[in-house]
């Protein structure tokens, strides 16, 4: 008999949320709404009025209805945010802890890359003309970025300061330095190339290398040199001596050539 008894309490009690359990919800949801949404991060570039004004139609709801991963999607859509956590805190606000990209280079005109090559594109990338420029096929910004990282560091170990790395269709490399000059490296073997060229600008001398307008090195045993409008012709005598063997090569070697010689690569 008792045992009958509880059953009929469970049933009854069962039977009471499924008729009036939708509206019990819906009371809930509007006795405990949200007062408070808390937003925690360093921010630099990403203003806290942006992600307010995000939020706003996920927050009109109540504390317990309110949908965290719809909020959470929603602050992600945001192009200055590389990641973000929501979770409820009682009695009545949402915390929200929001990491905000940090750009690393321009990606075409439009758009910057983080340090891990992913692409973003806030209205503010115009204030951004001092990073260096990349440039390359599409949805290969990744590949793009990792080479470029070690362009970057062969020319920091000459001094030289990176402007604009491109690479075009046919995986053709161009590097454009701080100082203006061009670099044009081809298809093949471009670090190998790159390196080589490096070596010789101490021989070279700083003097020297700052006349030079274009740098082609698309040869297999050398590179072409372009000056500077208004450079003095170079003075080889100063700076090979034909007694050393290395010094002979290098004067060879940036001779300025003809580009459209048959034997560029």
């Amino acid at each position: 008999m008792r045992a009958a008894k509880i059953l009929a309490i469970v049933l009854l009690v069962t039977g009471l949320v499924w008729i009036y359990g939708g509206d019990i919800k819906k009371y809930g949801s509007k006795a405990i709404p949200i007062k408070y949404v808390r937003t925690e991060g360093v921010f630099q570039y990403l203003g806290k009025d942006e992600i307010k004004t995000t939020l706003q139609p996920w927050v009109l709801t109540g504390f317990f209805s309110a949908d965290m991963k719809a909020i959470q999607l929603a602050v992600l859509q945001l192009p200055w945010v590389d990641a973000v956590t929501v979770k409820r805190s009682w009695p009545d606000a949402i915390d929200i802890k929001v990491r905000e990209r940090k750009p690393y280079v321009r990606w075409g005109q439009q758009s910057l890359l983080n340090e891990r090559g992913d692409i973003f594109t806030p209205r503010n990338v115009g204030q951004f003309q001092a990073l260096p420029l990349l440039t390359g096929p599409a949805l290969q910004q990744k590949k793009v970025l990792e080479i470029m990282k070690g362009v970057k560091t062969a020319l920091a170990d000459q001094s030289l300061e990176l402007a604009e790395f491109s690479i075009n269709d046919r995986w053709a490399w161009r590097i454009r330095l701080e100082t203006g000059m061009e670099i044009l490296l081809g298809r093949n073997e471009q670090l190998k190339k790159l390196q080589r060229f490096l070596k010789t600008l101490p021989i070279l001398g700083q003097e020297q290398v700052d006349t030079i307008a274009i740098v082609d090195l698309r040869y297999p045993n050398g590179y072409a040199v372009s000056w500077k409008p208004g450079s003095e012709e170079i003075d080889w005598k100063n700076i090979a001596n034909p007694q050393n063997k290395t010094d002979a090569q290098l004067k060879k070697a940036v001779e300025s050539r003809q580009h459209g010689e048959k034997n560029r690569t």
